[in-house]
């Protein structure tokens, strides 16, 4: 465990990190800070597969999901006020979104990883990154703000209707659920933190890898 708990702290850090930076809006509520720090999670997961190997990556995103649920459960907790009533800072079904979102991406960013670890150094940490980060958005958004979702529970319907309000796409194209323009632009956030990543992959990994003397 000891090997790892530089993986562990920092998968914490970037959960933690990211469940305060949500909460700041840019680009017109197009996305949050959040967006920036969160996809640094399959940075780390990677750098520990590379080095440690698939089951040492799996203990590290086991420790974010437990934080993650952690800040999930703290933020439900919070009541904010709004329009005449109170509601949680953390409504239930995003929290069970990000939770379900992030351990099925980044298991999955494991598998493709192994696949692909035996390629071009690159090949792993950016194949498996845009297949999880992909993955990611998909299921989070989805569950998290989707109408198909609102029969299994009025309240949590009603604390995310304004996600599904019509407005147009990136606010300039045709009209479309907000919740499908957050989930295009995190998507492009995710897709070029995959990119940039690809340097502090190979310059940890190379640190991590390099005999001791």
């Amino acid at each position: 465990m000891t090997r790892i708990l530089p993986g562990v702290i920092a998968m914490a850090t970037i959960v933690v990190a990211s469940n305060i930076l949500v909460q700041f809006l840019i680009l017109d509520g197009l996305l949050t800070w959040g967006a920036f720090t969160y996809p640094l999670a399959f940075l780390v997961t990677d750098v520990m597969n590379r080095v440690y190997g698939t089951a040492a990556a799996r203990k590290v995103v086991f420790s974010g999901l437990v934080v993650g649920i952690v800040c999930s459960l703290i933020g439900s907790q919070i009541m904010l006020q709004g329009d005449g009533f109170e509601y949680p800072a953390v409504a239930l079904r995003i929290a069970i979104g990000s939770a379900t979102a992030f351990l099925i991406a980044q298991l999955l960013d494991i598998a493709v990883f192994n696949r692909l670890r035996e390629g071009s150094w690159w090949k792993a940490p950016l194949g498996s990154t845009l297949v999880g980060s992909t993955v990611d958005t998909a299921i989070f958004f989805s569950i998290a703000f989707a109408a198909v979702f609102n029969g299994f529970s009025a309240t949590a319907a009603e604390e995310i209707i304004w996600a599904q309000e019509a407005v147009p796409f990136l606010n300039t194209g045709p009209l479309v659920p907000l919740w499908v323009s957050l989930a295009v632009a995190d998507w492009g956030v995710k897709l070029s933190v995959a990119l940039l990543a690809l340097v502090p992959f190979r310059m940890i990994v190379g640190r991590m890898q390099r005999p001791v003397t």
